[in-house]
């Protein structure tokens, strides 16, 4: 039995040498600002939560992950966790609950609780004709604005690691993560990368939350948010095209495993950020299946994964 669960992916924590920078770029990538310190920025997507990203000013590093659970009495499993720091308030914007732990990294893990709930945001929409349904959008013309996308939610976190057995066991057995499809790279053995989404049961979740990832190197390897649609993938895809001011890394294409649409971008320090929409759906009668890495790691359209993207990784 796993120590606790968690139900969802809530923000990762970078340092950037600039908040400034830091800030510019997460707004061409479609977040809002929701506070800002001396020190730190906090970025918020569509949805209700009050951020989904945090930076702390210092050296380029990555800090770790937040996670959410459902109520203090899970926290309660977590703060007996070894080396746990038991229940903390949390004592920065947003608010809420957490207890903090290592995984075996040493990267920063923390389960929370009670985070602030902001109204919503717009988000532009669109209805397609398509397939049978040609009659979807009847009499109304399909006029999308340019910009960045519009960021929704956190959808998952990629840690690429020298020991990914060491590493997908202690996140299964302290987040109670289970495997949705694990990659092997020559014989079935040889698991290479995992693919874990949160155990909520017959309730639906995304295919996955946490991707562990064999490499030379240990830590991360991107940070990914979901939008709304293709089309926004699309039009924010085009619009950091059109800054010239970023590295573009993977995209546009449709993943096999998991089956979302996709494009990577670089922070100013590297740091790669995913965009995507359309993910598989899981529960706990989805059985955890193999693949080899030329099926598991390719696309089902766009180009294959280029191999400065498949051994980046951001300490």
């Amino acid at each position: 039995m796993p120590i606790g669960k968690v139900v969802d992916i809530a923000y990762p924590r970078l340092q950037s040498p600039s908040l400034d920078e830091a800030e510019e770029f997460l707004t061409h990538f479609g977040m809002v600002r929701a506070e800002r310190t001396r020190d730190r920025l906090y970025m918020r997507g569509t949805d209700a939560n009050h951020h989904l990203h945090v930076t702390h000013l210092g050296p380029s590093r990555f800090i770790g992950l937040g996670w959410f659970v459902e109520n203090e009495d899970e926290l309660k499993k977590f703060a007996k966790a070894p080396g746990a720091s038991g229940i903390e308030n949390i004592d920065e914007p947003g608010g809420g609950k957490r207890v903090r732990l290592t995984d075996p990294h040493g990267y920063q893990m923390e389960v929370l609780c009670g985070m602030q709930q902001v109204p919503k945001l717009p988000v532009q929409k669109n209805v397609l004709n398509w397939g049978d349904e040609k009659l979807r959008r009847t009499g109304e013309l399909m006029r999308l604005k340019n910009g960045p996308s519009q960021v929704k939610r956190m959808g998952h976190g990629v840690i690429m690691t020298t020991q990914p057995a060491e590493a997908t066991r202690w996140f299964r057995e302290t987040l109670g993560l289970v495997s949705s499809d694990d990659v092997y790279a020559g014989t079935p053995d040889n698991v290479i990368a995992t693919f874990n989404r949160c155990d909520r049961g017959e309730t639906f979740v995304d295919h996955h939350v946490f991707l562990c990832l064999a490499g030379p190197k240990t830590g991360l390897n991107h940070a990914s948010y979901e939008v709304a649609t293709i089309d926004d993938v699309i039009i924010g895809h085009e619009y950091l095209k059109k800054l010239g001011k970023y590295k573009h890394v993977w995209g546009l294409g449709r993943h096999v495993l998991g089956s979302q649409v996709f494009d990577y971008w670089q922070d100013p320090w590297g740091r790669v950020h995913e965009h995507w929409t359309d993910t598989d759906v899981l529960n706990s009668k989805n059985a955890p299946q193999k693949h080899s890495a030329e099926d598991g790691l390719n696309s089902q359209w766009g180009q294959p994964a280029p191999q400065e993207f498949i051994e980046h990784c951001s300490p």
